[in-house]
């Protein structure tokens, strides 16, 4: 049995549609799971309840944790460490194998490329959450309790990716007849992961048994657009003219007065004032792996929204 917590998020659905290559018994949970293929297990469970995450996890081999939570750091602080917490515990009691979904905001402002071995320097509030639930894992892992992998990846793009900024911000604003939108610096590079490559990696990474104690990046096609360049194939592929507006700093500020979304992101708005580069090379030479380009990416994300 292999179970993925959190599965009705993007990267549940993408893992759970490549999941079949590996088993036949695939356990969905979340608290109001729905199937992706057919056969599938559907179990309701709150992952902030100990007592309901340990029935969820019991008899699986491996236990993926795909969910996100609210985008408010209050939440982040009081919910985060408890998810990990009782993940942890019901996978030490099942002697199940873990697999956490992971981003790079631990990382903090990365000077270069992002690597597996980029130091933890957190630059905001959420970033230090993330180190904290990084730290409980790898103690886990150290003291010979846990089995487990982080699987990291950059920010997101694909088909049916709502919560992604560039989803928000370009495609459904050219969907719209309006201007595409990007924070800080439309000149500056940065990397995005293709969400069907994300749960194919994860996949890959929870069915192969020397993968496990490590930090893993997801693939992600190092061939790194700017702002203006994505723009300019997402409205390509939209058969729109590429027109666009930067949001500067001191106007998200003023949003963020207004909407608390915005606010929220606020804090990592570093990300766009340099060069957000994600090196995914030990993935993709330890599995022979090549990720999506953005011109078949962006092309495939158009498609999704017809």
């Amino acid at each position: 049995m292999q179970t993925i917590l959190g599965s009705t998020g993007v990267i549940g659905k993408e893992l759970a549609k490549t999941l079949p290559q590996y088993t036949n018994k695939i356990r969905l949970v979340s608290r109001n799971p729905k199937k992706v293929n057919d056969g599938e297990e559907l179990v309701s469970a709150n992952l902030l309840n100990s007592d309901e995450i340990l029935k969820a996890v019991e008899g699986s081999e491996v236990v993926y944790l795909t969910a996100g939570i609210q985008y408010d750091i209050k939440i982040w602080r009081r919910d985060w460490p408890v998810i990990i917490k009782n993940v942890i515990e019901a996978c030490k009691k099942n002697n199940s194998k873990f697999v956490f979904f992971d981003n790079v905001y631990a990382y903090g402002k990365a000077d270069g490329w992002m690597t597996e071995e980029s130091p933890i320097k957190p630059d905001s509030e959420k970033g230090k959450v993330r180190a904290e639930l990084n730290k409980m894992i790898m103690n886990e892992i150290e003291q010979g309790n846990l089995k487990a992998i982080i699987a990291r990846a950059a920010d997101f793009y694909g088909p049916n990716t709502p919560p992604s900024f560039v989803n928000i911000m370009v495609f459904e604003n050219f969907e719209k007849g309006k201007k595409a939108q990007w924070f800080i610096d439309v000149n500056k590079k940065h990397s995005f992961t293709y969400t069907p490559d994300a749960g194919k990696g994860t996949a890959i990474l929870g069915n192969t048994e020397s993968a496990y104690n490590q930090v893993w990046h997801l693939p992600t096609n190092k061939d790194v657009l700017t702002g203006r360049e994505f723009i300019e194939l997402a409205a390509k592929a939209m058969n729109v003219k590429p027109e666009y507006m930067v949001v500067k700093k001191w106007m998200a500020q003023m949003l963020g007065l207004f909407k608390k979304v915005i606010k929220e992101n606020n804090e990592m708005l570093y990300q766009n004032n340099s060069d957000y580069l994600f090196d995914s090379t030990k993935f993709e030479t330890t599995f022979n792996y090549k990720p999506i380009s953005y011109e078949v990416g962006i092309i495939e994300t158009v498609k999704s929204m017809k």
